[in-house]
């Protein structure tokens, strides 16, 4: 029914006027809201000089050593994201609380080498007299908006408080799962040093870290830590950005090497041939961390199916391998706990030896016999979800 006085044509003009408006509000809102800092900043200026040197970076972009085509036909676009928004909740999470062990990481032996799995991608490590830390994600979700990419029931258990001084920050890449930042920013203080591929500062210039605090570097690239300690910068098959921008930054993978000891950090990586050649590059390695979580048939070539991160873990001859990018955050359609079973199954027989601590548990790099729980078994298990 009209209004007295109206007509179709104006009520029609007044819907489209409140829509327009609506429309504005949203995009000013959205605009706002990605200004803001956590975002990060592009690279530009004397960083953005440096980048256009690389041998790895043509037309604007980053580009894989090994092309990434395009993600199988029907799963890209609008319509993966709103499958993945819509998928089935059936066993992409944990049916109870999982187990951890929450050490403290301040009184670790400061020259005794080990590993502490934080969950997902974080680590932190005690190498050669250094505490390190890796792709730290403390927060309980892993995106720019805190009702998304929820962490696991109990596995929120460490702060920024519980933190020692880190000499060294490690960062893969910058994709929300990797690069938080109210971690980084409330870790801030404790931080002597950052790491990371080229365009990567800029995200922590934008907050505030000091340049000098900051070294960029590209693939193949040494970054000497003092005390016999190196951090090799090296190649990985993925790609980076936190909103629409993408490969504007550099991913990457690291190995960290004394004297003594050899350990590498596969970051966010596809298969490829670049693991036998850090392999080959190094000779050996005491203990890796493979990317074998958040894979799917559609998008083969940026992450690894379990079975093929226990490959690179014998491409990288490798004593001891360990799974990652799994058992805090889901980012895919497998089952929360699959990821574990099939690299365990994967690596049996081969020639080095599974680590799978929980959450918060050592991993003492000086003692190969030391054993691990089966953790992820949690009673009955839910069907997977993984196609």
């Amino acid at each position: 029914m009209l209004l007295r006085g109206t007509t179709n044509h104006e009520d029609t003009e007044k819907a489209m006027i409140l829509f327009c408006v609506l429309i504005a509000l949203l995009v000013v809102s959205g605009c706002f809201y990605m200004g803001r800092a956590r975002f990060g900043r592009l690279p530009q200026g004397e960083r953005l000089d440096r980048i256009s040197q690389s041998l790895n970076y043509r037309d604007g972009i980053f580009h894989n050593r090994e092309p990434i085509p395009q993600i199988v036909e029907g799963g890209g676009g609008f319509g993966l994201w709103l499958k993945f928004l819509l998928r089935d909740g059936e066993g992409l999470t944990p049916p109870e609380a999982l187990p951890v062990v929450k050490t403290d990481l301040k009184t670790l032996d400061p020259n005794a080498d080990a590993v502490v799995w934080l969950g997902h991608s974080s680590y932190f490590i005690r190498l050669g007299g250094k505490a390190i830390l890796i792709d730290p994600v403390l927060s309980d979700h892993a995106s720019p908006v805190s009702f998304s990419t929820r962490a696991f029931d109990g596995t929120t258990i460490y702060t920024p408080e519980d933190m020692p001084v880190i000499d060294y920050l490690l960062i893969s890449h910058d994709h929300w799962d990797h690069l938080d930042y109210d971690t980084v920013t409330a870790l801030r203080p404790k931080i002597r040093h950052v790491v990371t591929g080229l365009g990567v500062g800029a995200h922590f210039a934008r907050w505030e870290f000091p340049d000098e605090m900051v070294q960029e570097a590209d693939w193949g690239e040494a970054v000497p830590a003092g005390d016999g300690l190196t951090v090799y910068v090296l190649t990985a098959r993925h790609f980076s950005g936190r909103l629409f921008d993408r490969n504007r930054t550099l991913w990457a993978s690291f190995a960290l090497e004394t004297p003594d000891r050899r350990v590498f950090y596969s970051g966010d990586s596809g298969y490829g041939s670049h693991f036998k050649e850090i392999g080959e590059r190094f000779g050996e390695f005491d203990f890796v961390m493979v990317d074998s979580g958040q894979y799917d048939a559609q998008w083969p070539y940026v992450h690894m199916m379990p079975e093929q991160a226990a490959q690179a873990a014998e491409d990288l001859r490798t004593r001891a391998a360990m799974p990652s990018h799994a058992g805090r955050f889901n980012i895919a359609f497998h089952s929360w706990d699959e990821p574990f079973r099939r690299f365990v199954a994967a690596g049996s027989g081969k020639s080095y030896r599974l680590v799978t601590p929980k959450i918060g548990e050592v991993v003492d790099l000086g003692d190969q016999s030391q054993q691990f729980s089966p953790w992820w078994e949690l009673g009955e298990k839910k069907p997977s979800a993984a196609r």
